[in-house]
């Protein structure tokens, strides 16, 4: 499975179940910009089965290596950055993971079993990352019980595994070519951003400024009825050069920490 093949079903999958990409990704076209990816995001938990090791190996095989590796305590997630060894056009990739044994008993067994249901040959095959919900038709009772401990679990548990989000590289728009522009853009049409932590998160300073829209509200089918929740959502990267020059390619934990709030609940 080459590079092509892997993000343009990753995004088919993605700009599908969530409208607001696809119409994010329309509206810089129509202003004449070329819109390339940043990086890629992927959740999952650290479930020996589906941990990031395990979700990397796709890119692992396809040229990738590992980078950085991140820890945010109060969400209870650890994290790895991979970049291409040889494309530099190739969006970074960033897996996180649930630390599953720091949450409640309810929590932990929910996890347990719904990972014990996936097949084996599935884990085994390149396809993990493109497979989403594989445990069955969720439980709105236990999503509820699941959000009330950790947003993301919430999102994993309902979703499963496919791109959390994808991100425009801002340096690459010619017109947009400021977060704060892009942002405006985005207001002006009537898309929200997530203001968790302020719109724009990180500074020049810190060689990284990050904005996303709030994800999609989407009709969520579960066991015990449809229910609104919410999808997936679509993020911008500004990054700038340290003292030597060379472009920053990490990621801020701060700065992560309040855009993986894009995913939680709210009302329109």
């Amino acid at each position: 499975m080459n590079l092509d093949l892997i993000f343009n079903r990753l995004w088919e999958i993605y700009s599908t179940q969530n409208p607001s990409a696809q119409k994010v990704y329309d509206l810089f076209k129509s202003h004449g910009e070329e819109v390339l990816n940043d990086h890629i995001a992927f959740r999952t938990f650290n479930h020996p089965k589906v941990n990031i090791d395990v979700i990397s190996k796709v890119f692992l095989e396809n040229g990738y290596k590992y980078i950085q590796s991140y820890n945010f305590e109060a969400k209870k997630l650890n994290a790895k950055h991979f970049e291409h060894e040889n494309n530099k056009n190739a969006p970074r990739v960033f897996i996180s993971e649930l630390k599953v044994e720091e949450f409640s008993d309810f929590l932990q067994n929910t996890i347990h079993s719904i990972t014990d249901k996936i097949p084996s040959e599935l884990i085994k095959s390149q396809n993990l990352i493109f497979s989403g919900n594989v445990w069955g038709t969720p439980s709105y009772s236990t999503y509820e019980l699941l959000r009330n401990e950790s947003e993301y679990a919430a999102w994993v548990y309902y979703n499963g595994f496919c791109a959390n989000h994808f991100t425009v590289s801002v340096n690459h728009l010619k017109k947009y070519n400021a977060i704060q522009k892009v942002n405006s853009l985005l207001k002006e049409n009537g898309f929200l951003l997530n203001d968790s932590g302020g719109e724009i998160k990180g500074t020049p300073d810190e060689l990284l400024e990050q904005s996303s829209i709030k994800a999609d509200i989407i009709n969520g089918e579960f066991v015990d009825g449809n229910h609104e929740i919410t999808g997936c959502y679509y993020e911008f990267a500004k990054r700038y050069a340290d003292s030597t020059g060379k472009l920053y390619s990490g990621f801020i934990a701060k700065s992560a920490d309040k855009i993986f709030e894009s995913t939680d609940k709210y009302s329109k």
